[in-house]
Formats: C-alpha cells, sequence, structure tokens
C-alpha cells in the first residue's frame, strides 16, 4: 500500500509540474494511459479529486495544490541526497543551472565561471539570462541571481557582488538644448529613455534616495526598451537620459562621451545575491559553484 502511493504521488508530482499527461508520461518513462490510471486511482484511494482534466491541458484542484505544496520539497530533498551520493568521487560533476539578468551574467558570473570550468572539467554550468522574475524551483533552476532587494524572504541569499549604484547619464549635445535637472522632480521635462518591466510590466520607475529621503519618479520619454545596453546605446546617440548601474558608463563618462547628472540622490544599495531554496539539499557541484561566487570584498 505504501509503496503504491508513494509511486502514485511521484507521478502526481510529474503531472502536476508539467500541466501535461504526454510530457509528464515522457519524463517518468511511462505511457500515457498507464499514468492517467495511476492518477485516477490515486484519486479514488484518497476520496478527492486532484486533477481538472481537459483534452490540452491538466489543472490542479484546490486539494491538488494542497498536496503539491506539501510533498514536493519532500521529493526534492530525497532526490538531492541521492544525487549527491552519486556524485561522492574525487572531483565534483553535474549539472548546475542558474538564472540571471544579463548584466550580472556578464559582468560578475561569466568571469569566476569560466576560471572554475576549466579547473573542474565535470562541471556543467546551465547559465540562462532572464530580466524577469523566474520561479527557479517550478523552472527546475538550482539558484537565481537578482539584486538582493529582490530576493524573496524564504530564500537563502548569498551575495556575489559589492554595493551598486545607478547613474542618470546624457551626451553633452544633449544638455545643449536642456538644463541640468537639480532634483529627481526635474526629469519630468526631460526626454527619457524607459525601461520595461519583463515579468510584471510597465516600466521601472527611477528610484533616488539622499540623507534618508526616496523619491520614485516615473519618466516620459520617445524610447522604451528592455535592455540595459540598449538604453546605454540610445543615450550615446544622444535620444534621452538613461537611468544604469554605475559600471555600465564609467568608461564613457570618463571620455566625456556622456555627462553624469544627480550623482548626490544615487547611493548605494545591495548589489547582486545568489540565491536558493533552503528546503532542497545540493550537490556537491552547486557547493564548488555557490564558493567560486561568493563575494569577499
Amino acid at each position: 500500500m505504501l509503496r503504491e502511493t508513494v509511486g502514485d504521488l511521484v507521478a502526481f508530482t510529474a503531472v502536476a509540474q508539467e500541466g501535461n499527461f504526454t510530457r509528464a508520461a515522457v519524463r517518468l518513462g511511462v505511457s500515457q494511459p498507464a499514468l492517467s490510471q495511476a492518477m485516477r486511482v490515486l484519486e479514488e484511494r484518497l476520496g478527492v479529486r486532484l486533477l481538472n482534466r481537459t483534452t490540452r491541458s491538466v489543472a490542479l484542484t484546490e486539494a491538488g495544490e494542497r498536496l503539491l505544496r506539501s510533498i514536493a520539497p519532500q521529493f526534492d530533498q530525497i532526490e538531492g541526497s541521492l544525487l549527491a551520493l552519486t556524485e561522492l568521487r574525487d572531483k565534483p560533476s553535474g549539472i548546475v543551472r542558474i538564472t540571471s539578468t544579463q548584466h550580472a551574467a556578464e559582468t560578475l558570473l561569466w568571469p569566476k565561471l569560466s576560471k572554475l570550468m576549466r579547473q573542474y572539467p565535470d562541471i556543467a554550468v546551465e547559465l540562462v539570462t532572464d530580466e524577469g522574475l523566474t520561479n527557479i524551483v517550478s523552472e527546475r533552476f538550482d539558484a537565481g541571481v537578482r539584486v538582493g532587494e529582490f530576493v524573496e524572504k524564504d530564500m537563502i541569499a548569498v551575495r556575489i557582488g559589492p554595493e551598486m549604484r545607478q547613474a542618470i547619464v546624457g551626451t553633452p549635445g544633449y544638455f545643449k538644448s536642456r538644463p541640468v535637472p537639480k532634483r529627481p522632480e526635474d526629469l519630468t521635462g526631460h526626454r527619457c529613455i524607459n525601461l520595461r518591466r519583463v515579468t510584471r510590466g510597465g516600466f521601472f520607475p527611477w528610484e533616488f534616495e539622499r540623507r534618508g529621503r526616496e523619491i520614485n519618479v516615473r519618466v516620459e520619454g520617445q524610447l522604451a526598451v528592455n535592455s540595459l545596453e540598449l538604453a546605454r546605446s540610445a543615450a550615446l546617440e544622444g535620444l534621452g537620459l538613461a537611468y544604469l548601474p554605475e559600471d555600465l558608463v564609467e568608461e564613457p563618462v570618463r571620455k566625456k562621451q556622456l555627462v553624469r547628472v544627480l550623482e548626490d540622490w544615487c547611493e548605494p544599495y545591495p548589489g547582486y545575491h545568489l540565491y536558493y531554496p533552503s528546503s532542497r539539499q545540493h550537490a556537491p557541484a552547486f557547493a564548488v559553484v555557490l564558493e567560486a561566487l561568493r563575494f569577499r570584498g
């Protein structure tokens, strides 16, 4: 009885995570009819409906969602424990999947990971750049990288970079016909380059702080992008003011290609952190990657 129920719960977890019987059957290596029958048997055994089925998809009932929340972390922990046992070798091995913003990937992750992979040839890294707030649990990533203030409270966060500052920049030519803003509120009279939120829609507000006073400004302009690099390129071409991480504009500011304004309103904020679920047990390969990325000041 217990053995059959555990097997059916593993199958239920696959169906719930895939949202589709066909994909779940492929993942488990069983036929779709057998998987469908196993789910009917499980529902009869428990006396409650777990899945709402349509011809195209599968959705969880309230009972199904409650069951998934309860058992998924336990299976993840068991899977992690078994994986750790198979990787007890002289050299750590396996795949580590990380989701990150493009900026963090290029400036922090890649320089360290490229060195690590040469040192540990049995460790494979899958680095996926995404500007949205990816759910690393449902998307089956080992970890994610985001600015510290955006890391969810139930995650373990490890600092991997220094504090950051934003910079508001425009070309000297842009300011020939426009006044230099003295306060954040002055930006409403300027042409600004907006950055699109990938996950939640809308545009990122331009956030400022000075001596404990915080101001968020909703700016307007002719151009909106979803890439920091595109925003910098547009600013360099004089299309407006850009709101960018300081390190992205250090060189053009030094070369006087861009002029920085409102610097006294751009205070430091928590830099990039690598985060991962506190309930998940990770393989030795992940521990090696984590130590390589850890910020040591």
